[in-house]
């Protein structure tokens, strides 16, 4: 095998492989004589039939994988010799496409190298930690959004019109084209105006009904309905409405409490003030992270792999165009420029990724079986009822496996680095903490 260096500009790399027809055909051989002893062929003893006809029978398909072993065989040597750590897979091309059973191949090798990482001495980084402590009234207002979620719901005085956000109870049976259909009817059903939990258009025609009141609700069940017999068929629901009440808060007491697993009142506000707690020490950590990768990004500057920057200008200026244009769902849409802006992010992005990966190799950092695990369950609970579908997709597809562990690797290095940081703690207020965390999506 002949490698000889064609390109080495920056981080870019050329290389032109050889290998020779007597190497392919030293390769064949080889694998001829791994695989003889199995061969049987008419008229010849099983491992008994000559080489020289298992080459003129197999030979030209053994020379496809022979070529491809020594490319990939070559290609590997070279890295490992080179200490070269490609940016992406490298480009392979075979340049002499005429070629014939008996000739050298030659292929053309390029590739982005990616860059020495700069040492930092992270004891020199200064970071703030602001620390919020859950005050009386952050617990108060907790407490209020508890009582107003368990809330219960009274009789409206008689003759009263039902508001959005009260409660009608109804019968009601539904019909298409004059039938009733199944699934369609109930009795003394507790419907939430507002809640969304009938089809769209059914909730809105009942505010404003009284107790007593008889109401045809005309709707159109949607395309998408999962009942594929409704899908997109206009439905007339003769409606009458038994009660309409409104909302009340629960009372702030020991019940409340119960209702929530609590023993007591003072045990709820006890898990409030833990759980307001670990909300504002989360809050408080990404502030600080937006402050470290700032810090580093100032420190650190090294050259950048130019595919892995465009390819992340890409996909910056494809998800923010998705954003400014959330009616187009799939991808059938013009080709999207990214612009200097799109290109500086992902440049920063790119910089700081790069940093943290090579930081994390050498503190030897890696996200445990069990890790992955709880990530996966989390994201599968976005998935009511399809849960070890969801699993087994995670299984099935590397790219989102590394999607799920890139964001817990990434936070295990920087909790590497905040414990070699000079950090101070500051007190706070819970204003000052939302203040600061709106600032990081305004970035």
């Amino acid at each position: 095998m002949q490698v000889t260096e064609t390109l080495n500009e920056g981080l870019k790399r050329g290389y032109k492989l050889v290998v020779t027809a007597d190497e392919l055909d030293a390769k064949v051989n080889e694998k001829l004589a791994e695989a003889a002893p199995e061969i049987e062929m008419k008229g010849f003893r099983k491992g008994k039939v000559p080489l020289a006809l298992l080459k003129k029978q197999f030979g030209e398909r053994l020379l496809g994988e022979a070529m491809q072993e020594s490319v990939d065989g070559a290609m590997a040597k070279h890295l490992e010799d080179s200490g070269d750590r490609p940016a992406m897979q490298p480009k392979l091309e075979m340049t002499n496409e005429d070629w014939k059973p008996g000739q050298d191949v030659e292929v053309d090798m390029s590739y982005e190298a990616l860059p020495d990482i700069p040492e930092v001495d992270f004891s020199k980084v200064k970071l703030e930690k602001m620390v919020v402590e859950a005050d009386d009234k952050a617990i108060d207002e907790a407490l209020q959004n508890l009582a107003e979620n368990a809330q219960n719901f009274e009789d409206r005085k008689k003759g009263s019109k039902a508001k959005d956000g009260d409660q009608v109870v109804i019968d009601f049976v539904g019909k298409v084209g004059g039938e009733a259909f199944d699934g369609g009817s109930a009795e003394d059903f507790p419907l939430v105006l507002g809640s969304n939990q009938f089809i769209p258009g059914f909730e809105d025609q009942l505010v404003g009904v009284k107790a007593g009141e008889e109401k045809a609700v005309e709707v159109t069940f949607p395309e998408e309905y999962g009942n594929k017999d409704l899908a997109g068929q206009p439905a007339v629901f003769d409606v009458t409405v038994k009660a309409v009440k409104e909302p009340k808060p629960a009372e702030i007491d020991d019940e409340l409490a119960k209702k929530f697993g609590a023993d007591d009142l003072d045990a709820l506000k006890g898990q409030i003030t833990e759980r307001l707690g670990a909300e504002y020490q989360g809050a408080a950590r990404a502030v600080m992270k937006r402050a470290l990768l700032d810090e580093l990004d100032k420190l650190v500057s090294f050259d950048l792999p130019p595919s892995l920057v465009e390819a992340e200008a890409g996909q910056i200026a494809h998800q923010l165009w998705h954003e400014e244009n959330p009616d187009v769902q799939g991808h059938d849409h013009p080709e999207i420029e990214p612009t200097e802006e799109h290109t500086k992010l992902a440049e920063r992005r790119v910089r700081l990724g790069l940093l943290l990966a090579e930081l994390g190799q050498q503190a030897k950092i890696e996200v445990s079986d069990a890790e992955m695990t709880q990530a996966v369950m989390n994201q599968a609970r976005q998935y009511p009822g399809q849960e070890r579908q969801f699993f087994e997709f995670v299984q099935q597809n590397p790219g989102m496996r590394q999607q799920i562990q890139a964001p817990i690797f990434e936070d295990k290095v920087v909790d590497h680095i905040f414990e070699q940081a000079e950090v101070k703690e500051k007190k706070s207020t819970k204003a000052a903490l939302e203040k600061a965390v709106e600032a990081l999506d305004d970035e």
